[in-house]
């Protein structure tokens, strides 16, 4: 008897579960690897491209996107392509917006001091200085560098390098970050569950590659006093792109389109 209860063992309905439950986890993985090898041969910050690429990722009988595009083509002649890595709202607001300082001296020179001022800031609201001066002093160099007069190609360039790239998305995450703090009771509202903003700030917006939501979106625009309108794309009936303006009341500098998970710029 006991050896038929041994023997049954290896198919008993525990270990079956087990097996199927390993099998689910190695299928997963092996998906996320698929799509991070996909991923990283997309670059980090495309060309510029005509929006009538975007046509080619849908099929033609997809009539929802196919009219979407339509509606965005009215409104938008290029499309630039970021990463799709978790990154991407914060790489493509913040080359976009560099881009536009390439041939704006007055909001450069604004800016600059903003720039300046945040690692301060960052320090009086609990930041460790030692903590932040690396990626400030990084983002403060390409600054620099666009005051000297670096060409597009350049910019394009120094969002392509890894490392350089990711510093400059660390520290405009870490400005979003104090904004949340700076502004606890205002945002404290649009979190859900029982998370502090502290918390949440800690958990979904400092840590790389975490996506982004409209409370990243609002905290980073009210910080920099800079304006994104983001063109929304998803199945939604009506044959329309739906635009929203962050803030309301500014007049947009950038130009971003959201699909599902991922975030481009636009250019008009």
């Amino acid at each position: 008897m006991a050896d038929d209860v041994r023997q049954a063992e290896p198919n008993s309905p525990a270990k079956n579960m087990m097996s199927d439950i390993n099998h689910d986890e190695a299928i997963l993985a092996q998906e996320k690897e698929i799509e991070r090898e996909i991923a990283e041969r997309i670059p980090l910050v495309d060309i510029k491209q005509d929006l009538s690429v975007l046509q080619k990722e849908y099929a033609a009988d997809d009539l929802v996107y196919q009219e979407k595009v339509k509606d965005l083509r009215s409104k938008y002649q290029f499309i630039r392509k970021t990463r799709p890595d978790g990154n991407c709202f914060f790489r493509a607001f913040s080359f976009a917006y560099l881009e536009s300082l390439l041939t704006d001296k007055q909001e450069y020179t604004r800016f600059k001091g903003l720039a300046e001022a945040s690692k301060e800031g960052l320090v009086s609201l609990g930041f460790q200085r030692f903590t932040i001066e690396d990626f400030h002093d990084t983002f403060m160099d390409v600054l620099k560098r666009i005051e000297n007069n670096i060409t597009l190609e350049d910019l394009i360039k120094i969002f392509n390098e890894q490392g350089l790239s990711d510093y400059i998305v660390v520290y405009m995450r870490l400005l979003t970050s104090g904004q949340l703090q700076k502004e606890e009771e205002f945002f404290s509202s649009f979190i859900d569950g029982q998370r502090t903003v502290q918390e949440f700030c800690k958990q979904e917006v400092e840590p790389m590659y975490k996506e982004s939501d409209h409370i990243h979106v609002i905290s980073l625009t009210r910080h920099m006093g800079v304006g994104v309108r983001i063109q929304y794309m998803d199945r939604g009936v009506g044959g329309k792109v739906n635009a929203h303006d962050f803030p309301e009341d500014r007049e947009p500098r950038i130009h971003l389109l959201y699909r599902p998970g991922h975030y481009d710029i636009l250019y008009q």
